[in-house]
């Protein structure tokens, strides 16, 4: 990985800026789910993974209080991740279909996957301040992919906060519909923006995303990636 990008993911593991935040996270951590009394948790803000060089960057919203804030790598240890990372797999941007430790083995190939927040928030609903706070986090990784050709948003959080530093960056951008499946391509040379519910447990356990709408998506991005 890159100096830059190994520098700021340390940035990024360091972070208090939230006190609300660094107090859930902790809090999680010390008392754990029962599941996993014997893990050592995480409980610190978590960096973006994934392959440097990537073409793909895809947003999610923050870490789970058992998965990534007990793992330490973005979506990796609980059902979401197993998700995200079977179909990502499906189509080779993964050399595994399931995420499960830092220390696995996955590689990710041509994609990077980051959290519009970095910690795990209450009742997974950040406060705007929080989110604003963590915004410079998420620009600085945009800036380091200097590859980026496309960009997978999972849920509306995802979807504005990656739209909302673009803005902030002085792109003209309007109002766009969060939809699954939409597909936006965005002024100049900005990647192109795939959408798609995110892959949280309430949507995938209820059907509101299925394991065939997902596939859909990232087939529709590896087809655009091909295309030069």
């Amino acid at each position: 990985m890159p100096e830059s990008l190994t520098k700021l993911n340390k940035e990024i593991v360091a972070c208090r800026l939230c006190p609300r935040l660094v107090e859930y996270r902790e809090k999680v951590a010390r008392e754990k789910r029962a599941a996993y009394a014997d893990f050592d948790y995480w409980g610190k803000p978590v960096p973006g993974f994934g392959d440097p060089k990537a073409e793909l960057l895809i947003v999610g919203l923050a870490p789970g209080a058992h998965g990534a804030n007990r793992t330490g790598r973005v979506f990796t240890g609980d059902s979401s991740g197993t998700f995200l990372f079977r179909g990502l797999h499906k189509f080779g941007f993964a050399s595994k279909a399931d995420s499960v430790s830092r220390d696995d083995g996955l590689v990710m190939n041509n994609a990077y996957v980051v959290a519009t927040l970095k910690c795990v928030p209450p009742g997974n609903k950040p406060l705007t301040e929080e989110i604003l706070k963590c915004r410079p986090f998420l620009l600085r990784e945009m800036e380091l992919l200097t590859n980026l050709r496309a960009v997978l948003v999972l849920g509306r959080i995802g979807m504005e906060g990656y739209l909302d530093v673009l803005r902030d960056e002085g792109h003209k951008i309007g109002k766009l519909a969060f939809e699954h499946g939409a597909e936006y391509q965005l002024p100049g040379d900005l990647p192109r923006l795939f959408v798609s519910y995110h892959v949280s447990r309430q949507n995938t356990q209820t059907g509101k995303l299925t394991p065939v709408m997902f596939d859909k998506v990232i087939g529709r991005i590896q087809r655009y990636l091909r295309t030069r």
